[in-house]
């Protein structure tokens, strides 16, 4: 082969065309290795501190100046545009789409109020404007303790820090008003020196430790769905524990199947409220999404809660958890197509058809449990004794926890449908045997024929037939929200700016 020397003195050209083209190959190997090393300097800027501050600073945005991007994807959560076919971000009003919800919390403030979730961006505005906690002004106290505020804020592990976890929980929710006022965030699920997933509610803590775990030991990938399951369960007030303190406790001590833990309540005699028309001793369940998905083959298979909801995301160099915490049907690109080849449509349709056979089941549930307070409201009505009753009322209160354990659990009908079909045709079977007794006691007691029901086909009329004054409720509510809340507001604001922050 002839030496390149030569052919450049036969072709003159041929010498330049090798010189712009080694030319063009350096500028390009250039600009990849620029962008390399941008990349890792970006990367190395990125998690530079630039302010200092201690665990218990509530704030998501002090947190947000060291972390820009997981702060900037969090603040997404309050986005309300995202609608699916039974839940998203948008609020819906669960008891206007189902009445029949108002005679099932008969007597329990559920019934005056209850929409489906929003974003945690909105835990403190949902919690401050629903009719539940009431419209404390006016030396009138809330119909809540200060225990409901656990959930809601980073605000609660610094007050627990700074006064005491019984002391936190004692009084009633208006208490705190001007204390808790940031939502859900940062300090919620991350060591402030390490930036490490942790526990900062002690409820989940205690449950591990009356198990005979140590919660320390979780690994990494257990810490991303157990950083969720300090709230998103089935809890109770136990008031036993201290007393006079609505201390809140997880009944896992026996297991954490519905039955387990339906027993646990049995066993210590706990009710949540008495039923105003059957007189029914009720259990509320909370959202048990981490008891449901415990027994999924998501959880099977390794899957955390963050997988799903939190997928990772990458922007430049960086790969993080996209903070941007929602429903992966809104993201299924970085959720479920991770794993899944099937088409977007396709794995969207699986979802809703699990839901569905779910909720048709689950409104077979409802009817009969509504039919079941008003044919024991009845029985009363005739004269009968508690030792008729004990038993039906038992059956109804055994039906109802299924139904609420199935209807509190927020996506759970996709967590793990096997299971929570499982749990509504128990609940059903329960209930058949309530009626079934029923209509033999209205029997005994004079009444052999159909049992007039109530129209209840609005929400409106629902809680007209159990007795509330919505007028009333609402006007006070208003009030409350339009004089109180900015009080509390300010006093905050004052509050705060004296947090010692220092800027690097």
């Amino acid at each position: 082969m002839r030496p390149i020397s030569e052919l450049i003195k036969e072709k003159p050209w041929l010498g330049w065309l090798i010189f712009f083209a080694t030319v063009v190959i350096v500028f390009i190997l250039g600009l990849f290795a620029s962008s390399i090393i941008e990349r890792r300097a970006e990367s190395v800027f990125a998690y530079t501190p630039q302010v200092n501050h201690g665990q218990f600073e509530p704030r998501n945005e002090v947190w947000g100046e060291n972390f820009p991007r997981q702060y900037q994807s969090y603040k997404q959560t309050a986005d309300t545009t995202f609608e699916s076919k039974y839940n998203g971000a948008t609020l819906r009003d669960a008891l206007g789409e189902n009445p029949r919800m108002v005679v099932l919390w008969a007597g329990y403030a559920f019934s005056m109020d209850y929409n489906q979730p929003r974003g945690h961006a909105y835990a403190i505005e949902d919690i401050q404007n629903t009719l539940r906690v009431g419209a404390p002004m006016d030396e009138k106290t809330s119909i809540q303790p200060n225990t409901c505020w656990t959930c809601k804020s980073p605000d609660v592990p610094r007050l627990m820090a700074e006064h005491g976890v019984a002391e936190f929980y004692s009084g009633t929710w208006e208490m705190l008003g001007d204390q808790v006022v940031n939502h859900i965030g940062c300090a919620d699920c991350h060591d402030a020196e390490t930036m490490n997933l942790h526990i900062s509610r002690p409820a989940l803590i205690e449950a591990y430790e009356r198990q005979g775990k140590d919660i320390t030991q979780a690994s990494h990938q257990e810490m991303r769905s157990l950083v969720c399951a300090q709230c998103h369960v089935e809890y109770y007030f136990n008031k036993e524990k201290i007393e006079g303190v609505p201390y809140l406790t997880f009944p896992w001590d026996d297991g954490m199947q519905v039955e387990e833990m339906e027993a646990y309540y049995d066993k210590i005699g706990f009710t949540d409220w008495t039923h105003a028309l059957s007189r029914a001793p009720m259990l509320k369940a909370q959202h048990p999404d981490y008891e449901v998905y415990s027994t999924g083959i998501h959880a099977e298979r390794g899957v955390s809660c963050a997988d799903c909801h939190m997928p990772y995301k990458s922007e430049g160099g960086m790969k993080f958890t996209d903070h941007h915490i929602q429903s992966p049907l809104n993201n299924v690109a970085n959720s479920c197509q991770v794993c899944h080849r099937e088409e977007t449509a396709t794995l969207v349709k699986n979802v809703y058809d699990r839901q569905d056979k779910v909720h048709e089941i689950r409104t077979e549930l409802e009817d009969n449990l509504v039919r079941a307070h008003v044919e024991a409201k009845n029985a009363w009505g005739l004269g009968a004794t508690e030792d008729q009753m004990q038993d039906i009322l038992m059956d109804i209160r055994h039906a109802q926890w299924r139904w609420d354990y199935a209807a509190a659990g927020h996506g759970n009908s996709f967590h793990n449908p096997l299971e929570l079909s499982r749990i509504i045709s128990s609940g059903n079977n329960k209930i058949q045997d309530a009626r079934l007794k029923l209509a033999r006691l209205l029997a005994d007691l004079g009444h052999n024929q159909p049992v007039d029901y109530p129209d209840i086909s609005t929400k409106a009329k629902a809680q007209e037939y159990i007795g509330l004054d919505m007028a009333k409720l609402n006007s006070e509510k208003e009030e409350f929200i339009k004089t109180v809340i900015p009080q509390w507001l300010e006093a905050a604001k004052e509050r705060e700016a004296t947090y010692p922050v220092s800027v690097n």
